[in-house]
């Protein structure tokens, strides 16, 4: 079913009972208290997106499924490269951020669903794209549903921004998060993708992309953006706010009211195999 609301057409799909198993997953990363905050997460490199179309060369009109979309920040930037896509967002207040951040946009639409079950036929997309949320998920499942989702040669594409942590005042937010929570692990978003994604058997050798880039921005948007951060809030508990408002006393103390913030866009593009080649 599509229903258009305020100009955007929202795709309500049925799904299969092994949702429940699947809802859980959904809650385990739930960022319905963090959505206001991540509208103010930095972009991803425009080289890093340049270099997903290069290596692609999907041209415009390609069908593009943006899994776990979030507020749409790889949504936009893929829809600016002209291509078809359909963004898929488990989180009302994010998806709901997401719509209102592309209503102008006539290429998108958006889905409810997640990311290892979406409900989508198969090999009806050239590209799946995971704008961080590749982090979040079980990686083998979201790839064998991403290898049914695309169509033979089709592309699988995540990206990730990284603070660069060899920046002084990043190496010092590091330490203070330490101090506070000598354990924290930033999880799966910064490991290598390369390994998980080719031993799925699904697609040929995968790309890496990296792409410098600096955001320069309003100190308190910087602050609100780490008050969306999901895996230091998931570890931190109750301490989250303690732990932002650390953070915020650091950067008080050593920038006035814009910081500039050195990241690195990180990628990794697979094409997939024929599936005559996977039988």
């Amino acid at each position: 079913m599509t229903l258009i609301c305020g100009g955007i057409r929202l795709v309500i799909v049925a799904v299969p009972d092994c949702f429940d198993t699947l809802s859980a997953r959904r809650l385990a990363w739930d960022y319905t208290a963090l959505a206001d905050a991540y509208v103010a997460r930095p972009d991803y490199a425009d080289a890093a997106i340049r270099e997903i179309a290069a290596l692609t060369g999907l041209p415009r009109g390609a069908s593009a499924l943006d899994l776990g979309a979030g507020a749409g920040h790889l949504t936009i930037k893929i829809a600016g490269l002209g291509w078809d896509v359909l963004a898929l967002e488990p989180n009302a207040a994010m998806r709901a951020h997401g719509i209102r951040r592309t209503r102008e946009l006539h290429n998108v639409r958006w889905v409810d669903g997640v990311m290892e079950s979406t409900g989508q036929a198969a090999g009806s997309f050239s590209a799946c794209t995971y704008g961080s949320s590749f982090g979040v998920v079980d990686r083998a499942v979201t790839l064998r549903e991403a290898a049914r989702l695309l169509e033979d040669e089709g592309w699988f594409a995540c990206v990730f921004n990284h603070r660069a942590l060899d920046d002084p005042l990043q190496q010092e937010i590091e330490a203070f998060i330490k101090s506070r929570l000598p354990d924290y692990d930033y999880g799966t978003r910064r490991e290598e993708q390369s390994e998980v994604i080719e031993a799925s058997g699904f697609f040929r050798r995968t790309h890496r992309i990296e792409a410098p880039v600096s955001h320069v921005r309003p100190v308190e948007e910087w602050i609100t953006a780490w008050r969306s951060h999901a895996t230091l809030q998931r570890q931190s508990g109750d301490r989250f706010p303690e732990i932002v408002d650390g953070i915020s006393a650091i950067i008080a103390r050593t920038c006035t009211d814009r910081i500039e913030v050195p990241y690195v866009t990180r990628g990794w593009v697979a094409q997939r195999l024929p599936r005559a080649d996977c039988a």
